[in-house]
């Protein structure tokens, strides 16, 4: 793996472009930033609180899943200090930006008059409409549940579509669109629920879905990407490196990197096996070559 950047406060995303470039949130700098292959990096956007999952939208900007923050952090040697901070929260958010100009718009804060706690991660349908997750806020004696939800890019339309989860973070969708799957940080359990129609799932007869894997030992589980032949590839805590789960079987490989909190991964390039790696505990982005293409996404840029 290549170091594409460094001292970076919590990366994540990544949003791999068109042009070999990436998109980074720093969770803690509460800012978007591009990064070229040969290094150069820009500020795109600030974007307040807390930046985290990111996304191509069928207008070609981005949106993003801010956190609200609630923490401090820094990294001290080389790596990630963090302590909890709630009375910084402002508030989760869905935000948009203007690759262009890097104008930013704030799309949704509430859902049917109840505010957005901690949007997570973030993943478009072919139909233009988005599923993201709500991790949920977490102080040194307290945790509120978190949700999955549907929302439009315009700003028209939220729906919460599942309540009480533990702590969701990554999501994203199987090769045929049926499939939702979600990543459970403290369980390290991977989901999956049945998509009916846009911004519907299926009843699991009471359950959120369906257990896809636990993986095992002491480990945390992050943000996803899914590859081309269906696996989900996660980025891991504690364990640090990237779970990835067949669906089919439910088995979990692991592949380490030298990182004890890897927040996430994203796919790109002309063959679809670049891969752009967030190490959040060292500040990194890392760049790589993958074993195996990444599912394209609905719309990039």
């Amino acid at each position: 793996m290549e170091v594409m950047a460094s001292g970076l406060l919590i990366p994540e995303g990544p949003v791999v472009l068109s042009d070999g470039s990436a998109l980074v949130v720093e969770v803690g700098a509460g800012c978007l930033s591009r990064v070229w292959p040969d290094g150069r990096n820009a500020l795109v956007a600030e974007l307040g609180g807390g930046p985290n999952g990111a996304a191509i939208g069928p207008d070609g900007a981005v949106y993003v899943c801010n956190n609200g923050g609630g923490f401090d952090c820094a990294l001290k040697d080389g790596h990630l200090q963090i302590a909890f901070a709630p009375e910084r929260h402002i508030g989760g958010s869905i935000q948009r930006v203007d690759l262009e100009s890097g104008a930013v718009t704030s799309l949704y804060t509430h859902c049917d008059g109840h505010p957005l706690l901690a949007p997570n991660d973030i993943v478009f349908d072919a139909n233009g409409g988005f599923w993201f997750t709500d991790h949920g806020t977490s102080a040194p004696d307290a945790k509120t549940y978190g949700g999955l939800y549907y929302a439009l890019p315009d700003g028209g339309m939220i729906r919460r579509v599942r309540t009480g989860l533990l702590s969701p973070n990554g999501i994203g969708l199987s090769p045929d669109g049926r499939w939702l799957y979600w990543a459970d940080t403290l369980s390290a359990r991977l989901w999956r629920a049945e998509i009916v129609a846009a911004g519907r799932l299926a009843d699991h007869g009471g359950a959120p879905g369906e257990v896809v894997a636990t993986a095992p030992g002491h480990i945390m589980l992050d943000s996803l990407a899914v590859e081309a032949d269906g696996r989900i590839c996660i980025g891991s805590i504690i364990r640090g490196g990237i779970t990835i789960v067949d669906p089919g079987n439910g088995t979990c490989d692991h592949v380490p990197i030298d990182d004890a909190m890897v927040t996430n991964i994203g796919f790109g390039g002309a063959d679809g096996r670049d891969v752009w790696i967030t190490a959040a505990g060292t500040g990194r982005l890392l760049r790589g070559r993958w074993p195996r293409p990444g599912l394209p996404l609905a719309f990039t840029a």
